[in-house]
C-alpha cells in the first residue's frame, strides 16, 4: 500500500473549495446559520487520531511499558488514516471557499459564520495533518537484518 500523494489531497481540496465557493454564493440567502458541530467533530477526529499516532509509534517502537502492537489494528489504523486524510481535504477546501467567500461579503450575517466557518477550516486542516501522522506513524521500521546483502551466505 502506498502513502497518500500530497497531490491527491490537493486536488480534492481545490475542487471542494470551488463547489464550497459556488454552493454558498448561489444558496447563502435561503442558508441556516453555520453550525459549529462539524467543526468540533473534525477537531475531535483530530485529536483521536493523533493520539493513536502517538501510541501507535510507541507500540511499534516497542518502547518501555508499551504493549506490543496488534498488526490487524496497525492495518486498520492505516485505512482509517488514508480515509481521514482524504475526508480533512475535502472539508479543508470546502471550508476554504466558505471562509474566502464570507470574507469578501461585507454583511453582518458573513461576519458572524465567519468564526464557524474558520473553525471548521482550522479543524480540518488538523484532521490532514494528524491523518497523515497516524499513516506515517504506522510504517515498520526497518530492521538490521534487512539491510544485509542477501546474497551473502554466513559461514
Amino acid at each position: 500500500m502506498e502513502t497518500t500523494k500530497l497531490s491527491t489531497l490537493v486536488v480534492a481540496a481545490l475542487a471542494a473549495a470551488a463547489v464550497g465557493w459556488l454552493v454558498i454564493s448561489n444558496w447563502y440567502v435561503r442558508m441556516p446559520v453555520f453550525p459549529w458541530l462539524p467543526t468540533v467533530t473534525l477537531a475531535a477526529l483530530a485529536v483521536f487520531e493523533g493520539y493513536a499516532a502517538l501510541n501507535t509509534r510507541a507500540r511499534i517502537d516497542r518502547r518501555a511499558g508499551q504493549d506490543p502492537v496488534n498488526p490487524l489494528l496497525v492495518a486498520r489504523f492505516v485505512v482509517l488514516a488514508k480515509a481521514s486524510a482524504l475526508a480533512g481535504a475535502i472539508f479543508a477546501g470546502f471550508y476554504a471557499g466558505l471562509v474566502l467567500w464570507l470574507f469578501i461579503q461585507q454583511t453582518r450575517a458573513a461576519g458572524n459564520d465567519l468564526p464557524a466557518a474558520g473553525g471548521g477550516l482550522a479543524a480540518a486542516a488538523a484532521l490532514v495533518a494528524a491523518a497523515l501522522w497516524l499513516e506515517r506513524s504506522c510504517r515498520v521500521p526497518d530492521r538490521p537484518e534487512d539491510s544485509e546483502d542477501p546474497d551473502q551466505t554466513i559461514d
